[in-house]
């Protein structure tokens, strides 16, 4: 072969290599999707257990997840949602304070072909593509048909309650309805007043002491939430009234089981906070590619009591 015949193999072979090693691999061309989380505050612990839940999701399957504290701020929820359009993430997850108030951004994340999924707090608005969490109304009343079997079978069918709720939040407001509802069916229960500790639980102690001060009669309290019923817990304790207040509420934490096992706290509605995070993240992966999911997936809840409180002790450990 001459040397200029075998030059021209080379410059071949190497031209040939080349075009073969720059064609990226199909895996490799593809962009990492990235998910847009935008959460209450990060006090609550089922705020941080939807983040886990919603963190473990995104590690198992690829995805980015970029988590936003709103800090109980409808605002600064609203700011969130706009940033994450700019930054033309695949899908924005939302805990929303102001389900009327966010909107406006969630129809420009739509405008943008961002899928947005609303978790805990059902957003009406045809920009979200679907709800994962709790049937807040109906948990309230299932909670409320709780309380009517133990006033009925512990209190001689009689008992005045107070409520400790957070007006700013929508979905508490729901559990509260829910919770009113199914106590009006009994005529021994009366409610006497709802006062508002805003889902902060420094707050919900001082409203909680105040509404026990108020109503020396008040024998029963009902707490929208997690800061609702740590706050509450304390404020019994604080007013020295653990032995003639009992408590019914939502979310556990170490205080409640404590509670619980002191005998004071008698029912809790328990979500599934990591479950929430982990189907959000599923979801946004699965409508990011195209595809559909159910517009509303309901978690189950659970009643926690006495009876059955240990199979949640190792959420705690």
């Amino acid at each position: 072969m001459t040397r200029s015949r075998i030059t021209a193999l080379v410059v071949c072979t190497a031209l040939i290599a080349g075009l073969i090693v720059s064609q990226p691999s199909s895996g490799l061309a593809q962009k990492q999707p990235t998910v847009g989380l935008v959460t209450i505050n990060l006090q609550a612990l089922f705020f941080n257990q939807v983040n886990q839940g919603a963190q473990d999701a995104a590690n198992k399957n690829g995805v980015k997840l970029a988590i936003v504290n709103g800090n109980n701020d409808p605002a600064a929820q609203v700011s969130a949602v706009e940033d994450f359009v700019q930054q033309k993430v695949s899908a924005i997850v939302v805990l929303a304070i102001d389900v009327k108030g966010i909107v406006p951004a969630l129809r420009e994340a739509a405008k943008a072909k961002i899928p947005v999924i609303a978790i805990d707090a059902l957003v009406e608005d045809p920009s979200v593509s679907t709800f994962i969490g709790t049937d807040n109304p109906g948990a309230g009343e299932q909670i409320g048909r709780f309380l009517v079997s133990y006033v009925n079978a512990n209190m001689g069918g009689k008992a005045t309650v107070g409520v400790v709720g957070a007006l700013n939040s929508f979905i508490q407001n729901q559990r509260r309805d829910g919770f009113l509802k199914a106590v009006k069916a009994s005529p021994g229960i009366k409610v006497v007043a709802t006062v508002d500790g805003q889902n902060v639980q420094e707050r919900a102690l001082a409203a909680g002491e105040n509404l026990v001060t108020a109503n020396p009669s008040m024998n029963v309290i009902y707490a929208t939430g997690e800061p609702a019923i740590i706050g509450s817990i304390a404020a019994v304790q604080s007013q020295n009234a653990t032995r003639r207040i009992k408590i019914v509420g939502w979310d556990l934490a170490p205080q409640v089981i404590k509670a619980i096992d002191d005998g004071y706290v008698v029912g809790v509605v328990q979500q599934g906070p990591e479950e929430e995070g982990r189907q959000a993240v599923l979801a946004a992966l699965k409508l990011s590619k195209g595809q559909t999911v159910p517009k509303k997936i309901f978690v189950p809840v659970a009643i926690v009591t006495k009876e059955n409180v240990d199979k949640f002790r190792g959420m705690f450990k």
